[in-house]
């Protein structure tokens, strides 16, 4: 695969000519500034990748002979993670992490001790959320871009958990009063993996006790307090490790 990787939604077949504009081709032409006879990897976002090589560079476009497709497989378990919301400075840093880590979908999470309120103004965060995971996607040179759901508040994200648990998933809340560790949860066995990550202030007794009683595990992550902003990225990294994500 080349260097670099750019986002198409359709690309076509070997030997066809694609067409990169929008954002991602006035990125590559004028941020990357890649010339004519340069190699890079087009993908769709779902899996599809493509070798192609540039025969002709603009201004914010980019046109590109196809090479070859193949299909990516995804990694597997595959590994939801539900984040409460950040204090803003560190919101988008989040999602960057968790996308370079290898999160498949992110759940942004109104939890009761979130600094950030989304009221009002969901819809432009999520954006903002999804061209961050995107932007990360690319820097990681992923074949699947996360999706990044729309705001969930904790009544939905508990008939989520319930559902999981109940096809044979494991779901995991991050915090430092939990008995189990980590490294002993079944992961290995599972489909389907979710980790919720709690605010700067931790999930409430409410919470707790909410999760539990759906069926998630209560887990200490490690040996130390993690920011909420880097605890899903570390936890993707230990879950690469235990299972055949990597």
């Amino acid at each position: 695969m080349a260097a670099t990787v750019f986002y198409l939604d359709d690309i076509p077949e070997p030997g066809a000519i694609a067409i990169l504009d929008g954002p991602e081709g006035r990125h590559a032409a004028t941020v990357r500034r890649i010339r004519v006879g340069e190699a890079i990897t087009l993908s769709d976002g779902n899996g599809l990748l493509a070798e192609s090589e540039v025969v002709a560079a603009q201004k914010d476009r980019l046109e590109l002979t196809v090479r070859n497709r193949v299909l990516s497989d995804p990694p597997r378990p595959r590994v939801t993670v539900v984040q409460a919301l950040p204090k803003s400075d560190r919101s988008e840093l989040a999602v960057e992490l968790m996308t370079e880590a290898g999160a498949d979908a992110i759940v942004p999470w109104q939890a009761h001790r979130c600094v950030a309120n989304w009221e009002g103004k969901a819809h432009k965060a999520v954006e903002k959320w999804r061209a961050a995971a995107r932007s990360a996607a690319r820097q990681s040179r992923r074949a699947y871009i996360p999706e990044v759901a729309d705001l969930c508040h904790t009544r939905d994200l508990l008939d989520t958990v319930r559902d999981i648990v109940a096809a044979g998933g494991v779901v995991v809340a991050l915090h430092e009063s939990g008995a189990a560790r980590f490294v002993e949860l079944p992961f290995d066995k599972s489909t389907e993996i979710m980790l919720i990550v709690g605010p700067e202030g931790g999930l409430d007794d409410s919470e707790l006790s909410a999760f539990a009683d759906a069926g998630a595990d209560v887990t200490l992550l490690g040996p130390t307090v993690l920011r909420t902003s880097t605890a899903a990225a570390v936890a993707l990294g230990a879950l690469g490790a235990l299972t055949s994500r990597w």
